[in-house]
């Protein structure tokens, strides 16, 4: 995508459909007068008037206690440097988008005009009443320093400025387990950083904290070494000016234990990162390139400890491993503040959840047969999901115990089962089917690359790298479709219908015709049918000419899945072929099935559908919990259609007693583990969250999965083909970009899978 293109699409995301990022969203009945007057007059007079007799009131009537203000004045923005206030917002809102996906915080943005340090202060003191917490961000230092120092100081609320300590907190993290491997200690380092800005300061502050001393250190800045007596620097780095002759990067280096690079891009070459110690530690962190690229340190030293900024490469440091649990701690015990002991307790806990057993949702977001310690894995992903349960509560126990907590936790358990479900619908599920797509991508078929909205889906898996797109239609048309979307990748283009195609179409008219001779096809059918795209591509598959194909936005399901059964054989073992949706919901991702493929199926059928749906949802790291779906409860009907849900069940449990699988159960007890533990404690679901429902019929699966969709604008993800051969995924008639890319990740995983699986063999 040239640089035109990409701008607009920037400007698209942010523009529609809603301009900007975030909203207010009512989290009270408001439908009724009676919930209006409750709302507003005369109702809200009763909690104004019990916070005037108890301030601390507000936190059981209002939202302050889960408020937290995002407040810039835009003088450093993002590397986009002195924008002012007004352009700053859309990185105060992104900032405000992560602190709901991660830690279920909600944000008001605030962009301050000034940069007067005492205005500042006061701005954000006569506005923090409606606030549990502040971030800063994006605040020029030193005034950053100054007010972030007095802001704390002076409010009785957690006060942070991320981008001095978030950095500082995830890479002391890291250099924690980076000096167990090395085998060396802390006041031993000999550590050289560059760039004396505010992260690169707060680093510093902290890994004194950790040990390391300070004599051990030379910062440098764009100028140079700090020494002492430069006029130029600010009190705080004089902290750092050390009182001998100047000396290069490059000299400084030399017996270095530890490289710390919060500057600029390449500065740093692999005959300095030779002439450091043995084991030494390369925390490279400028953005978008690190002082040292990742490739060529570890390509020059094989004992290099290494992490970035950068997403692409293993340890990346990055603050939302740190940001959204430290205030989701702190704001969950009232803390007065976010002391050091507070900030320590994040870096720990960081630390330790390395060295635990990664859970398979992780390792499956990085293609990993099993991520474990060591010098690629020194830090968690921020696709951990334990993350907002060990982070958050280890925050909260060190304000407890340094005397900052006014609302101290008594439970535990109760509050980590909180936590979990703060973890919401973020679409954390999309990330990671992306992430693993990536991992390797495959070769996949688009057959109806001439509409527009299938080619940029194709665009996006193509620069996005899911994978390598094969466009099917005219090349004329798909060309100029191109260059309207700016898509300059070079990607193959065939044309089925033309004549430089007839030795390949011919080449899949005899590969088809052998396998549906008996069936009523003459090799002239299959010979037609070759010049259909969907057929074509199929064999494409069938051929091992591409890995995967997705088809299906511009014809009804029905008549796009026929060729692909009819081509494409089912997996071994399989005798049955169904969908399943995978619908990312307020309460984590949800499989459905059947919703696109079988009728009416059968006692027998449902059983077999359940184990293909729990393949799948395994496949994605999640441990299916599965109800079986009716409009009866455990016998309560006599029904034909309860009474095959219920044999289905009676067959699971008895052939595959390790599932957790239960029913005929009605929809609303299979979603509510409180009542269903309730009403029918013997169940293997009771006190359980069911992830998985499979439904008696085509009708009431379908009918679900696309009512969720519209009415609570639910996102899915299929339906997601079970039990065929290869991968081929159809997507629903008029799907929209997104769905369709999603669906080319699935069918990536698939193809991944599948290859694995063969591999095995």
């Amino acid at each position: 995508m040239d640089k035109n293109s990409k701008r607009r699409e920037a400007l698209l995301y942010h523009a529609k459909p809603t301009p900007g990022k975030i909203q207010v969203v009512p989290t009270k009945k408001h439908a009724t007068q009676r919930d209006l007057s409750l709302a507003y007059s005369p109702g809200v007079a009763e909690p104004c008037l019990e916070i005037a007799k108890d301030i601390n009131n507000v936190y059981k009537y209002t939202s302050k206690g889960n408020l937290v203000a995002v407040i810039s004045n835009g003088t450093a923005v993002l590397g986009l440097g002195d924008i002012g206030p007004e352009a700053g917002k859309p990185v105060m809102e992104g900032k405000g988008l992560l602190f709901k996906i991660f830690g279920g915080i909600d944000v008001f943005d605030i962009e301050i005009q000034t940069k007067d340090v005492e205005e500042f202060i006061q701005t954000v003191k006569n506005i923090a009443p409606t606030f549990g917490g502040i971030n800063l961000e994006d605040i020029k230092a030193p005034e950053s320093f100054e007010i972030e120092r007095r802001l704390v100081e002076e409010l009785n609320i957690p006060v942070m400025h991320d981008d001095q300590h978030g950095t500082a907190i995830i890479s002391s993290a890291a250099l924690l387990n980076a000096l167990e491997l090395a085998g060396k200690k802390a006041e031993d380092l000999k550590m050289v950083v560059s760039g004396a800005g505010s992260a690169a300061l707060a680093c510093a502050d902290m890994y004194i904290l950790l040990g390391v001393k300070l004599e051990n250190i030379l910062m440098f800045n764009s100028k140079g070494l700090l020494t002492k007596g430069n006029p130029a620097l600010s009190d705080l780095q004089q902290k750092y000016a050390v009182d001998k002759p100047s000396m290069t990067l490059e000299e400084a280096l030399v017996g270095a234990d530890i490289f710390l690079g919060l500057s600029s891009g390449d500065i740093m070459s692999a005959e300095m990162l030779l002439s450091m110690a043995d084991n030494p530690i390369v925390f490279a962190m400028a953005n978008p390139n690190p002082e040292i690229a990742y490739n060529l340190a570890i390509s020059t030293r094989k004992d290099v400890i290494m992490a970035t900024g950068r997403s692409d490469h293993p340890n990346q440091v990055n603050n939302v491993l740190g940001f959204p649990y430290i205030f989701r701690g702190a704001l969950d015990v009232r803390a007065t503040k976010i002391n050091e002991a507070m900030k320590m307790a994040a870096v720990r806990a960081l630390a330790a959840l390395a060295k635990e057993s990664v859970p398979e949702q992780v390792n499956i977001a990085y293609g990993a047969t099993k991520l474990t310690f060591g010098r690629e894995y020194i830090i968690p992903s921020p696709f951990d999901p334990r993350l907002i349960t060990v982070v958050a509560p280890a925050v909260a126990k060190a304000a407890m115990d340094s005397g900052v907590a006014l609302n101290p936790i008594q439970d535990w358990n109760k509050y980590e089962e909180e936590l979990l479900e703060r973890m919401g619908s973020d679409n954390k599920m999309v990330r990671l089917i992306a992430n693993r797509a990536k991992d390797d991508p495959k070769k996949i078929v688009f057959p109806e690359a001439e509409h527009l909205d299938v080619l940029k889906a194709a665009q996006i898996v193509s620069e996005e790298g899911i994978g390598f797109p094969v466009l099917l239609g005219n090349k004329k048309i798909i060309l100029e479709l191109k260059k309207e979307l700016g898509f300059d990748a070079e990607v193959e283009i065939i044309d089925p219908k033309t004549s430089e195609e007839e030795t390949r179409r011919n080449k899949f008219a005899k590969a088809y015709w052998k396998t549906r001779q008996r069936a009523g096809i003459s090799l002239y059918d299959a010979q037609s049918l070759m010049r259909e795209r969907n057929y074509f591509g199929a064999m494409m598959v069938n051929e091992g000419e591409a890995d995967a194909i997705v088809t299906g936005y511009s014809r009804s399901y029905p008549s796009v899945v026929k060729p692909m059964l009819q081509l494409i054989e089912r997996a071994p073992g399989v005798s049955l072929v169904a969908t399943t949706n995978m619908m990312l919901t307020s309460r984590g991702p949800m499989f459905l099935s059947d919703t696109a493929i079988n009728i009416n199926p059968s006692a027998e059928d449902l059983a077999k559908i359940a184990i293909m749906t729990a393949n799948a949802a395994k496949m994605f790291g999640i441990t299916p919990v599965i109800a079986m779906i009716s409009f009866s409860n455990f016998g309560s009907s006599t029904n034909v259609s309860a009474a095959k849900v219920r044999e289905a069940v009676a067959y699971l449990h008895k052939n595959h007693p390790d599932m957790i699988i239960d029913g005929e159960l009605q929809a609303d007890f299979a979603l509510n583990p409180e009542m269903l533990k309730a009403k029918f404690p013997f169940s293997k679901l009771a006190g359980k969250k069911v992830n998985t429902l499979i439904f008696p019929n085509l009708e009431s699966a379908n009918i679900t999965y696309k009512l969720l969709k519209e009415l609570n604008n639910v996102d899915s993800i299929g339906p997601i083909m079970l039990g065929m051969g290869k991968p081929v995924h159809i997507f629903q008639l008029g799907a929209s970009v997104e769905e369709m890319v999603n669906m080319a990740a699935i069918a990536v995983i698939d193809a991944q899978e599948k290859e694995k699986r063969k591999n095995k063999i």
